[in-house]
């Protein structure tokens, strides 16, 4: 049954593949503002398709417009130069539990930081029953 499982998603590591994505957006031009200010947001996802998603989430939370009030600009990947040496990142979160909202100081070590922002979620949804969407 294992042997399945592992020809099934060809990954024996059980690992998230988060990728890290700049993507630029800004305001529909009008005729008051004819060139918009550019809002970069660095955002990890799996594909261009969630990080977009996850962009008009946020603009929509903190810069108050909507995907029907605005255009991506540009998405581009953001790859490590150096992945043969393994770090420490220290990640500062929020996320949203059964009873709150809590912020945590978590330390991963790994030699990227998608394979650190990787084993955050697994550990958070491991240990601490938390959907991704939350944090």
């Amino acid at each position: 049954s294992f042997q399945k499982m592992v020809k099934l998603y060809k990954d024996p590591t059980f690992q998230m593949k988060i990728r890290q994505f700049l993507v630029s957006g800004r305001r529909l031009p009008t005729t008051d503002v004819p060139e918009p200010k550019i809002i970069a947001v660095r955002v990890f996802a799996r594909d261009e398709t969630i990080a977009k998603s996850k962009f008009w989430v946020l603009m929509r939370k903190y810069n108050k417009f909507k995907r029907t009030d605005g255009q991506i600009v540009s998405i581009n990947e953001i790859f490590e130069k150096n992945t043969r040496i393994v770090k420490t990142y220290g990640m500062v979160l929020r996320y949203h539990s059964r009873s709150g909202i809590h912020n945590v100081y978590k330390e991963f070590r790994d030699t990227s930081l998608n394979g650190a922002i990787s084993q955050m979620y697994m550990f958070m949804s491991g240990n601490h029953k938390v959907r991704h969407d939350t944090i």
